[in-house]
């Protein structure tokens, strides 16, 4: 007989994200003292308090735990709100200029690597070797990036408008390469540079490249990464 009261599984939901979170915490600490080569589900799993089998019906295997850490960096917290729905982004729009746009978007970009800096400096310094789940990792950042490169330059167009002759995909080519994480690693890491040296730097390199934009004249034997397969 049916009582009528809907079942409630906040707690095994809530329970659920708590493991999660646990994973991602050690798989962090794990990914940053030794490496991705290194480290193993098994180990994983013990440093978090919960078994193989637990990590693989959580997120996965070692790849997409890797992309999960990134994914929490990257945002700052485990909450399932896209890049664009989250208030720095938001906060783009409302620049008064172009100008303010750009630099606002340049601190954006600096944020997110400093929290995800450290952990794509080991991954990108050690590199595939061989290993099919860390290409897909990268390659997938990659992908992710040049997303989001659109999905500025869209909300630049809609706040601020763009030239028409201005070459969208040139422009976005251009994006995604100056604020590739390696950039920020040669800079802030390699060569010393402070958080903030960096972002003033992204900025003025944003609004030189929208300056010259309309004028840009892509090479036709260039093929952006979209193109190219």
């Amino acid at each position: 007989m049916s009582t009528g009261r809907a079942y409630d599984n906040s707690s095994r939901v809530e329970a659920a994200r708590l493991t999660r979170r646990r994973i991602i915490e050690a798989a962090c600490e794990m990914l940053l003292l030794q490496g991705y080569h290194a480290t193993s589900v098994n180990e994983l799993a013990a440093a978090a308090g919960v078994s193989a089998q637990t990590v693989y019906n959580a997120i996965g295997g070692k790849a997409q735990v890797v992309k999960a850490v990134y994914d929490v960096l990257l945002v700052g917290d485990d909450d399932p709100v896209a890049m664009p729905d989250r208030p720095e982004f938001r906060a783009m729009s409302l620049a008064p200029d172009r100008e303010s746009f750009l630099q606002a978007y340049a601190a954006l970009c600096a944020t997110i690597y400093r929290r995800t800096g450290a952990l794509l400096g080991v991954l990108l310094a050690q590199g595939a070797g061989g290993d099919p789940g860390l290409r897909d990792f990268v390659a997938t950042i990659d992908r992710e990036r040049r997303v989001g490169n659109t999905n500025v330059l869209a909300a630049l167009e809609q706040a601020h408008g763009l030239d028409g002759q201005i070459d969208k995909e040139a422009l976005t080519d251009i994006l995604w390469t100056i604020t590739a994480p390696e950039i920020y690693d040669r800079f802030v890491r390699r060569c010393g540079w402070s958080h903030e040296q960096y972002t003033a730097w992204l900025g003025e390199a944003f609004i030189a490249t929208f300056e010259r934009a309309a004028v840009f004249e892509p090479d036709p034997q260039c093929l952006g990464p979209a193109s190219a397969g």
